[in-house]
């Protein structure tokens, strides 16, 4: 019986002492071998991997994978123009040298590095927005700054073993001890300007009414003269004609004369004329008139 208790006991410690020395490398992770307190070797390549039983050797893992630092708290920042303004920033990196980083952060804790990454970002961010103006900051240079921040922090990323992979900020805004008095002024200069274009386009649209009715009345004007012409031609073709007609027959000519006076004279049922009615203006009503036509010749004998 105490030899099958050996026999058990033996199986065991040797199963346990083979277990020790087998470990699992996730994609995810780095593993650190240490020897005797001495880093002996980085895994990354993930897998089943052997070491040595402990006390001999240990193995301590690291993430691999991206990492976000935001911005711990709200700090105001000059600019050039003398206005605070408050910058919200994130950062992402990952894990390049896993020996660089264990030995200048005191370890494999990423709290330790991020505790000394957040101030040096909040200094390359400082210096990038007190050169430049509010409006720099908030559009026109902001992919600027966020590029400044990430040069400014490579040389100090390699000491930390650790590769800076992107600088983004999040958001910009005043102090709100300020935001209500800059939002006012803003609202000002926006209405001044949305005034400026107001009147500006009125008077645009005076200018162009203007011409518009200058063009109209050249318009109308000419076609007033080119009317005119064409009837003073209608009315010479029409005297003409007038005038050869009544020239081929002198009584015909008498005939329509005086219809154009009866016209002219009873244009209304109700004008009234006292006229002796033996006048000569009524003779072609009598039928005293001539006979139309031109006179017959006398009949020969």
């Amino acid at each position: 019986m105490n030899r099958l208790g050996f026999i058990v006991s033996t199986l065991f410690l040797l199963f346990a002492v083979l277990s020790s020395t087998l470990y699992v490398v996730d994609q995810r992770k780095f593993a650190v071998v240490y020897q005797l307190a001495e880093i002996k070797e980085v895994i990354a390549e993930p897998g089943l991997k052997f070491k040595l039983p402990p006390p001999f050797q240990s193995v301590v893992f690291m993430d691999r994978r991206t990492l976000t630092l935001d911005s711990p708290e709200t700090r105001a920042i000059q600019t050039a123009e003398k206005k605070n303004l408050v910058v919200d920033w994130l950062i992402k990196w990952r894990i390049a040298d896993p020996k660089q980083f264990i030995r200048n952060n005191n370890g494999t804790d990423v709290r330790n590095a991020e505790s000394r990454l957040g101030p040096l970002v909040q200094a390359a961010l400082n210096e990038e927005v007190t050169k430049r103006t509010v409006k720099d900051v908030l559009s026109t240079e902001r992919e600027k700054v966020m590029l400044g921040v990430k040069q400014r922090l490579l040389d100090d990323a390699k000491t930390f073993g650790i590769e800076i992979l992107d600088v983004r900020i999040k958001r910009v805004d005043f102090p709100p001890s300020v935001a209500d008095s800059v939002y006012k002024r803003m609202q000002s200069e926006r209405n001044q300007e949305a005034n400026r274009l107001r009147s500006t386009g009125a008077a645009d649209g005076e200018r162009v009414r203007a011409e518009a009715d200058r063009k109209a009345e050249i318009i109308v004007a000419n076609a007033y003269k080119d009317a005119q012409i064409i009837k003073g031609e209608g009315d010479a073709l029409a005297a003409r004609i007038y005038a050869e007609a009544f020239g081929r027959d002198a009584q015909f000519a008498q005939f329509f004369r005086s219809l154009d006076a009866y016209k002219a004279s009873f244009n209304k049922r109700s004008d009234v004329m006292v006229v002796d009615p033996s006048s000569e203006f009524f003779k072609v009503m009598r039928g005293n008139a001539a006979p139309l036509g031109p006179t017959p010749a006398p009949a020969r004998k």
